[in-house]
């Protein structure tokens, strides 16, 4: 008969821990948890209005962010000839998702977010010169697929037109850029 080892019985436990605390995801307020899906890592997706002479390409870069508190979302397009960045957080106040979006170009948003199963809807007022653009809403969703549609249109001179469309998919490779 061996030896009872309390060395071997630590190494065992500890072995076990670990492993399961890697099995863990980190933690998320339960509100952000339907975006979930889309964090950590990064996506690219191509203006479905934009021609193969001049592609609008839009690489997005979704984490968790604050200790789970928010999630943050860099975005480039074309290689940082304009971007951005989001945080989104839950406001008691309002119960709802809000979110902030300071861009390269000076201007900035503030919005909210509704999540309703996979689709996610929002609408933001903008501050500073967007070219006239003053409000903006979208509709996306997160598909069974892995692919991430968006959907925005613009309000500019008292009506709103289709600001801009794409599918995005999950690239490893693709870097957010900013010059």
């Amino acid at each position: 008969m061996k030896a009872f080892n309390p060395l071997r019985l630590v190494a065992l436990l500890l072995g076990v821990l670990l492993g399961s605390a890697r099995a863990e995801e980190p933690k998320l307020d339960s509100h952000l948890e339907p975006l979930r899906p889309l964090l950590e890592k990064t996506w690219k997706g191509t203006f479905k209005n934009s021609t193969s002479d001049h592609p609008v390409v839009d690489v997005a870069r979704w984490e968790r962010a604050l200790n789970g508190k928010a999630v943050r979302v860099q975005h480039s397009i074309n290689e940082g000839v304009y971007g951005g960045e989001t945080l989104i957080q839950w406001d008691e106040k309002k119960q709802s998702l809000v979110y902030h979006y300071f861009t390269t170009a000076g201007f900035s948003t503030t919005g909210t977010m509704k999540i309703e199963g996979t689709k996610v809807t929002s609408l933001e007022e903008v501050s500073g010169d967007a070219g006239g653009v003053t409000k903006v809403r979208a509709t996306s969703e997160i598909r069974a697929d892995g692919t991430f549609s968006v959907k925005a249109e613009y309000y500019k001179n008292g009506e709103w037109s289709l600001g801009h469309e794409a599918d995005y998919h999950a690239d490893p490779a693709a870097k957010v850029v900013f010059q």
